[in-house]
């Protein structure tokens, strides 16, 4: 286990370095104005000073050696434009825990909501509920999520009245983007559940056991539904923290303060240090819930073991 984490780490650790120099590279050829407030008012000796300053009139090896040596000490640089001169930690400082909140919250909705639909679909399968379910699937993986998006935020903001924009104080303002953020988890955990649910009730061990008697609400809570749930497991960080880090859409949509609404502000705005910033915090995120789906998997199902030959993915 030990080995096999170090492994992991290092891959995951080499990912992180490709990803974080290639975004550095390309934004490097982005337009410097994204490195300047009032850049039309400025003069080309300012911009000229302003970029020997920023180190970016360097070669590209030495920026991107002192970029990561200011990255082993957390500095991630200041914001340009967005809000002029104010530190890319302490801007993601603040938007985190919004994020973080909200996120969290449509998570434990798609889980209660998805995991008993999964279930009453296996138990039900091909009668009336199967088919509902199946239906609401279909539609939320074949309908283009902004449109009914667009849909709960006009309808919904007038049933239960609250404002169009959100606002962290008020109880009410959550419910929309958390219920709209929780819709696709709770499609892709209710389909999958389902699927590995009735594959394993063709299984040899399952039709012993109702040969002995056991009864069906018993097979399908201690045996089906454990071992069925097994294979979701390792998706469930990685979603959770995507969830987290924010939906972009619906934050904007919302004018919720968090990650989502503030990758669009930033690249909208041209601010190249809180680009670089924010691609850094998902790339680290996404491949954290990778690592962390294995750990959780094994530790769920004892079977497992990734220090095998093809035990991790």
């Amino acid at each position: 286990m030990i080995a096999y984490l170090a492994k992991r780490i290092g891959r995951s650790l080499i990912t992180l370095f490709f990803i974080i120099t290639l975004v550095f590279i390309l934004l490097r050829q982005m337009p410097i104005e994204g490195y300047f407030e009032n850049f039309d008012k400025l003069t080309d000796e300012q911009i000229q000073v302003g970029l020997e300053q920023m180190g970016l009139t360097d070669p590209m090896p030495v920026q991107l050696v002192n970029f990561y040596k200011s990255l082993l000490h957390g500095d991630l640089g200041v914001s340009r434009r967005y809000r002029a001169n104010v530190e890319v930690t302490e801007i993601l400082a603040k938007k985190i825990p919004v994020s973080v909140q909200l996120g969290s919250l449509s998570i434990l909705v798609s889980l209660l909501c998805g995991l008993p639909m999964g279930i009453l679909m296996t138990k039900n399968k091909g009668k009336f509920f199967d088919k509902l379910g199946t239906l609401f699937i279909v539609f939320i993986q074949a309908v283009p999520a902004m449109v009914y998006y667009l849909f709960i935020q006009l309808y919904g903001t007038t049933l239960i009245d609250v404002p169009l924009l959100f606002d962290v104080s008020k109880p009410l303002c959550w419910i929309l983007p958390v219920f709209s953020m929780s819709l696709g988890n709770t499609a892709y955990y209710g389909m999958w559940l389902r699927r590995y649910m009735v594959d394993e009730s063709t299984k040899d061990y399952v039709k012993l056991a109702k040969a002995k008697g056991v009864s069906e609400n018993r097979l399908m809570k201690s045996h089906i539904f454990r071992n069925a749930f097994v294979p979701m497991i390792q998706y469930l960080p990685t979603s959770f923290l995507n969830t987290v880090v924010g939906s972009i859409y619906i934050e904007s949509l919302y004018s919720v303060p968090g990650m989502g609404g503030l990758l669009v502000d930033v690249v909208k705005k041209n601010d190249n240090n809180m680009v670089q910033g924010v691609v850094l915090l998902f790339a680290t995120v996404g491949v954290i819930g990778l690592l962390l789906g294995d750990i959780l998997m094994t530790l769920i199902d004892p079977r497992i073991s990734l220090s095998k030959k093809g035990g991790g993915r």
